[in-house]
Protein backbone atom coordinates (compact mmCIF):
# COMPACT_ATOMS: atom_id res chain seq x y z
CA UNK A 1 0.00 0.00 0.00
CA UNK A 2 1.02 2.94 -1.04
CA UNK A 3 1.95 5.80 1.93
CA UNK A 4 -0.34 8.66 1.93
CA UNK A 5 1.20 11.87 1.50
CA UNK A 6 1.13 15.14 3.94
CA UNK A 7 1.99 18.58 3.50
CA UNK A 8 3.73 18.57 6.91
CA UNK A 9 6.44 15.82 5.16
CA UNK A 10 9.74 16.80 4.85
CA UNK A 11 11.93 15.39 2.37
CA UNK A 12 13.68 13.47 5.25
CA UNK A 13 10.24 11.91 6.00
CA UNK A 14 9.79 11.12 2.51
CA UNK A 15 12.85 9.19 2.03
CA UNK A 16 12.93 7.51 5.18
CA UNK A 17 9.39 5.72 4.02
CA UNK A 18 10.15 5.45 0.93
CA UNK A 19 13.18 3.18 2.02
CA UNK A 20 10.46 1.43 4.45
CA UNK A 21 8.87 0.81 1.83
CA UNK A 22 11.10 -0.66 -0.90
CA UNK A 23 13.37 -2.15 1.74
CA UNK A 24 11.81 -5.95 1.56
CA UNK A 25 12.72 -5.71 -2.52
CA UNK A 26 16.35 -4.70 -1.84
CA UNK A 27 18.89 -6.98 -2.88
CA UNK A 28 21.10 -8.08 0.25
CA UNK A 29 23.75 -5.47 -0.36
CA UNK A 30 21.34 -2.45 -0.89
CA UNK A 31 19.49 -3.59 2.70
CA UNK A 32 22.88 -3.00 4.67
CA UNK A 33 22.86 0.46 3.06
CA UNK A 34 19.50 1.12 3.41
CA UNK A 35 19.38 0.43 7.12
CA UNK A 36 22.72 2.46 7.85
CA UNK A 37 20.95 4.89 6.17
CA UNK A 38 17.69 4.90 8.03
CA UNK A 39 19.22 4.60 11.65
CA UNK A 40 22.36 7.28 11.44
CA UNK A 41 20.66 10.50 9.47
CA UNK A 42 23.63 12.58 10.86
CA UNK A 43 26.70 10.27 9.69
CA UNK A 44 25.35 10.31 6.04
CA UNK A 45 24.60 14.46 6.74
CA UNK A 46 28.58 14.85 7.73
CA UNK A 47 30.82 11.95 6.94
CA UNK A 48 32.32 11.84 3.01
CA UNK A 49 30.58 8.80 1.23
CA UNK A 50 34.06 6.34 1.55
CA UNK A 51 33.44 6.77 5.91
CA UNK A 52 29.73 5.87 5.53
CA UNK A 53 30.00 3.07 3.15
CA UNK A 54 32.80 1.96 5.75
CA UNK A 55 30.94 2.19 8.52
CA UNK A 56 27.90 0.40 6.67
CA UNK A 57 29.92 -2.36 5.54
CA UNK A 58 29.03 -1.54 1.64
CA UNK A 59 30.95 -0.08 -0.98
CA UNK A 60 30.59 3.71 -1.52
CA UNK A 61 29.45 2.72 -4.95
CA UNK A 62 26.32 0.57 -3.72
CA UNK A 63 24.92 4.17 -1.83
CA UNK A 64 25.42 5.78 -5.14
CA UNK A 65 22.95 2.43 -6.43
CA UNK A 66 20.62 2.62 -3.20
CA UNK A 67 20.69 7.33 -3.71
CA UNK A 68 19.57 6.62 -7.48
CA UNK A 69 16.84 3.75 -6.77
CA UNK A 70 15.14 6.55 -4.80
CA UNK A 71 15.64 8.28 -8.17
CA UNK A 72 18.21 10.91 -7.34
CA UNK A 73 20.67 11.68 -10.05
CA UNK A 74 23.71 11.54 -7.54
CA UNK A 75 25.13 10.75 -4.05
CA UNK A 76 25.62 14.60 -3.02
CA UNK A 77 21.97 15.78 -3.88
CA UNK A 78 20.86 12.56 -1.43
CA UNK A 79 22.85 13.83 1.24
CA UNK A 80 21.86 17.26 0.14
CA UNK A 81 18.28 15.93 2.22
CA UNK A 82 20.24 15.08 5.59
CA UNK A 83 22.29 18.05 5.49
CA UNK A 84 18.96 20.05 5.35
CA UNK A 85 16.92 18.39 7.96
CA UNK A 86 19.70 18.34 10.77
CA UNK A 87 20.07 21.78 10.53
CA UNK A 88 17.46 22.20 13.63
CA UNK A 89 19.28 20.15 15.88
CA UNK A 90 17.41 18.23 18.50
CA UNK A 91 17.11 19.15 21.68
CA UNK A 92 20.34 17.68 24.19
CA UNK A 93 19.08 16.90 27.36
CA UNK A 94 21.48 14.46 27.88
CA UNK A 95 24.72 16.81 29.40
CA UNK A 96 21.96 17.27 32.52
CA UNK A 97 22.38 13.95 33.63
CA UNK A 98 26.09 14.01 32.70
CA UNK A 99 26.33 16.79 35.15
CA UNK A 100 24.66 14.72 38.13
CA UNK A 101 27.10 12.32 36.79
CA UNK A 102 30.11 15.27 37.94
CA UNK A 103 28.62 16.18 40.57
CA UNK A 104 28.22 12.68 42.12
CA UNK A 105 31.60 11.81 43.81
CA UNK A 106 32.46 7.97 43.44
CA UNK A 107 28.40 7.14 43.28
CA UNK A 108 27.83 3.67 45.24
CA UNK A 109 25.48 2.67 42.15
CA UNK A 110 26.43 4.09 38.63
CA UNK A 111 24.04 2.08 36.70
CA UNK A 112 21.49 5.01 38.27
CA UNK A 113 22.73 8.17 36.93
CA UNK A 114 23.73 5.75 33.66
CA UNK A 115 20.00 5.03 33.50
CA UNK A 116 19.11 8.48 33.73
CA UNK A 117 21.45 9.66 30.98
CA UNK A 118 19.80 7.40 28.50
CA UNK A 119 16.59 8.96 29.27
CA UNK A 120 17.60 12.49 29.29
CA UNK A 121 18.88 11.52 25.76
CA UNK A 122 16.55 9.69 24.53
CA UNK A 123 14.03 12.33 25.26
CA UNK A 124 16.05 14.88 23.79
CA UNK A 125 16.10 13.25 20.48
CA UNK A 126 12.39 13.43 20.32
CA UNK A 127 11.71 17.38 20.59
CA UNK A 128 12.91 18.32 17.03
CA UNK A 129 11.39 20.81 14.55
CA UNK A 130 10.37 18.02 12.54
CA UNK A 131 8.25 15.96 15.71
CA UNK A 132 6.61 18.92 16.30
CA UNK A 133 5.19 19.15 12.50
CA UNK A 134 4.49 15.69 12.64
CA UNK A 135 2.99 15.52 16.04
CA UNK A 136 0.66 18.49 14.97
CA UNK A 137 -0.28 16.26 12.21
CA UNK A 138 -1.13 13.39 14.18
CA UNK A 139 -3.52 14.99 16.29
CA UNK A 140 -5.64 16.43 13.36
CA UNK A 141 -5.76 12.54 12.07
CA UNK A 142 -7.25 11.82 15.23
CA UNK A 143 -9.76 14.80 15.20
CA UNK A 144 -10.66 13.72 12.07
CA UNK A 145 -10.92 10.21 12.79
CA UNK A 146 -14.82 8.63 13.54
CA UNK A 147 -12.83 5.77 15.96
CA UNK A 148 -9.47 5.20 16.84
CA UNK A 149 -8.03 1.94 17.80
CA UNK A 150 -5.09 1.73 19.80
CA UNK A 151 -2.65 -1.56 19.60
CA UNK A 152 0.41 -2.72 21.71
CA UNK A 153 1.35 -5.62 22.90
CA UNK A 154 4.11 -7.17 25.37
CA UNK A 155 6.73 -4.77 25.61
CA UNK A 156 4.61 -1.86 24.43
CA UNK A 157 1.37 -2.41 25.86
CA UNK A 158 1.92 0.12 28.66
CA UNK A 159 2.20 2.41 26.16
CA UNK A 160 -1.41 1.75 23.96
CA UNK A 161 -2.94 1.61 27.36
CA UNK A 162 -1.84 4.92 28.31
CA UNK A 163 -2.42 6.36 25.47
CA UNK A 164 -5.99 4.92 25.09
CA UNK A 165 -7.01 5.48 28.98
CA UNK A 166 -5.81 9.05 28.99
CA UNK A 167 -7.25 9.60 25.44
CA UNK A 168 -10.22 8.49 26.18
CA UNK A 169 -10.94 10.93 29.23
CA UNK A 170 -11.13 14.15 26.63
CA UNK A 171 -12.29 11.65 23.60
CA UNK A 172 -14.59 8.59 24.03
CA UNK A 173 -14.25 7.22 20.37
CA UNK A 174 -10.73 6.12 21.37
CA UNK A 175 -10.54 1.88 21.54
CA UNK A 176 -7.66 0.15 23.69
CA UNK A 177 -7.64 -3.44 21.39
CA UNK A 178 -6.90 -5.86 24.14
CA UNK A 179 -6.80 -9.22 21.72
CA UNK A 180 -7.69 -11.41 24.58
CA UNK A 181 -8.25 -14.93 23.77
CA UNK A 182 -8.19 -14.62 20.33
CA UNK A 183 -10.62 -11.51 19.65
CA UNK A 184 -8.43 -9.66 17.68
CA UNK A 185 -10.01 -9.75 14.71
CA UNK A 186 -13.69 -9.58 16.14
CA UNK A 187 -12.10 -6.75 17.61
CA UNK A 188 -10.64 -4.71 14.47
CA UNK A 189 -13.59 -5.99 12.40
CA UNK A 190 -15.77 -2.44 12.59
CA UNK A 191 -12.70 -0.52 12.14
CA UNK A 192 -12.99 1.05 8.17
CA UNK A 193 -11.27 4.10 6.48
CA UNK A 194 -13.17 6.90 8.98
CA UNK A 195 -10.95 5.38 11.09
CA UNK A 196 -7.66 5.29 12.71
CA UNK A 197 -5.40 3.15 14.38
CA UNK A 198 -2.42 4.50 16.38
CA UNK A 199 0.02 0.94 16.92
CA UNK A 200 3.10 0.30 19.23
CA UNK A 201 6.19 -1.45 18.55
CA UNK A 202 9.94 -2.16 19.35
CA UNK A 203 12.06 -4.68 18.33
CA UNK A 204 11.42 -7.18 18.81
CA UNK A 205 8.25 -6.83 16.92
CA UNK A 206 5.52 -8.64 18.03
CA UNK A 207 3.41 -10.70 15.12
CA UNK A 208 0.09 -9.44 17.05
CA UNK A 209 0.62 -6.10 16.05
CA UNK A 210 2.07 -6.21 12.77
CA UNK A 211 -1.46 -8.71 12.06
CA UNK A 212 -3.45 -6.02 13.64
CA UNK A 213 -1.91 -3.56 11.44
CA UNK A 214 -2.64 -6.24 8.28
CA UNK A 215 -6.43 -6.53 9.02
CA UNK A 216 -6.52 -2.64 9.51
CA UNK A 217 -5.15 -1.55 6.41
CA UNK A 218 -7.14 -4.70 4.46
CA UNK A 219 -9.96 -2.58 5.58
CA UNK A 220 -8.73 0.89 4.73
CA UNK A 221 -7.61 2.23 7.98
CA UNK A 222 -4.99 4.64 7.79
CA UNK A 223 -2.26 4.29 10.51
CA UNK A 224 -0.09 5.90 12.86
CA UNK A 225 2.68 4.31 13.94
CA UNK A 226 5.59 4.69 16.90
CA UNK A 227 8.30 2.07 16.69
CA UNK A 228 12.19 2.04 16.86
CA UNK A 229 13.60 2.12 13.20
CA UNK A 230 11.60 2.88 9.80
CA UNK A 231 12.93 -0.78 9.04
CA UNK A 232 10.15 -1.87 11.69
CA UNK A 233 7.78 -3.76 9.94
CA UNK A 234 5.11 -1.65 11.07
CA UNK A 235 5.90 1.04 8.89
CA UNK A 236 4.86 -0.32 5.25
CA UNK A 237 1.70 1.56 4.69
CA UNK A 238 1.33 3.92 7.28
CA UNK A 239 -0.04 6.92 7.02
CA UNK A 240 2.88 8.92 9.70
CA UNK A 241 5.35 6.87 11.42
CA UNK A 242 7.46 7.87 14.79
CA UNK A 243 10.99 7.08 15.84
CA UNK A 244 11.35 6.95 19.01
CA UNK A 245 15.12 6.13 20.99
CA UNK A 246 14.29 3.47 23.86
CA UNK A 247 18.05 2.58 24.52
CA UNK A 248 18.91 2.45 28.27
CA UNK A 249 21.41 0.13 30.38
CA UNK A 250 18.13 -1.79 31.64
CA UNK A 251 17.29 -5.02 30.34
CA UNK A 252 14.26 -3.92 28.47
CA UNK A 253 13.84 -1.06 25.62
CA UNK A 254 12.80 2.19 27.42
CA UNK A 255 9.55 3.38 26.78
CA UNK A 256 9.78 6.90 28.02
CA UNK A 257 10.12 8.38 24.43
CA UNK A 258 6.72 6.67 23.65
CA UNK A 259 5.02 7.89 26.54
CA UNK A 260 6.00 11.25 26.47
CA UNK A 261 5.16 10.91 22.48
CA UNK A 262 1.61 10.08 23.29
CA UNK A 263 1.45 12.88 26.04
CA UNK A 264 2.08 15.88 23.55
CA UNK A 265 -0.30 14.40 20.67
CA UNK A 266 -2.80 13.94 23.51
CA UNK A 267 -2.11 17.86 24.30
CA UNK A 268 -2.06 18.84 20.86
CA UNK A 269 -5.83 17.29 20.23
CA UNK A 270 -7.24 18.76 23.14
CA UNK A 271 -5.65 22.32 22.41
CA UNK A 272 -6.30 22.19 18.52
CA UNK A 273 -10.01 20.45 18.85
CA UNK A 274 -13.15 21.40 19.77
CA UNK A 275 -14.31 22.81 23.03
CA UNK A 276 -16.41 19.26 23.67
CA UNK A 277 -12.93 17.60 24.49
CA UNK A 278 -12.46 20.01 27.36
CA UNK A 279 -16.34 20.06 28.65
CA UNK A 280 -15.40 15.93 28.40
CA UNK A 281 -12.28 15.81 30.43
CA UNK A 282 -14.09 18.38 33.55
CA UNK A 283 -17.18 16.02 33.29
CA UNK A 284 -14.72 13.16 33.64
CA UNK A 285 -12.79 14.41 36.88
CA UNK A 286 -16.66 15.56 38.55
CA UNK A 287 -17.62 11.49 38.03
CA UNK A 288 -14.97 10.28 39.45
CA UNK A 289 -14.89 12.44 42.24
CA UNK A 290 -18.53 11.52 42.77
CA UNK A 291 -17.91 8.12 43.15
CA UNK A 292 -15.20 8.32 45.26
CA UNK A 293 -12.25 7.56 43.00
CA UNK A 294 -10.06 10.27 44.53
CA UNK A 295 -9.11 10.53 47.66
CA UNK A 296 -8.72 14.50 49.15
CA UNK A 297 -5.78 15.94 51.13
CA UNK A 298 -6.11 18.00 53.49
Amino acid sequence: MTRHSNESDSPLDTVNQRLAALYPELSPQLKQAAGYVMEHPLDIAFQSIRKTAGAAHVTPSTLVRLAKRLDFESYELFREVFQSAVQTPPVRLSGRANQLRHQASQPDDPLFVDVGDAAFDNIGRLFTADNQARVRDAAQQILAARNIAVVGFRDTFACAYHFAYVGRIAMPNITLIRGLEGGLLTELDRFDENDLVVAFGFEPYCAETVKALDVTRANGVNAIVVTDTMRSPLVPGARLSFTVANATPHFFPSILSAITLSEAILAECVAFGPNALVDNVSQFEQRMRQMGAYVDVD
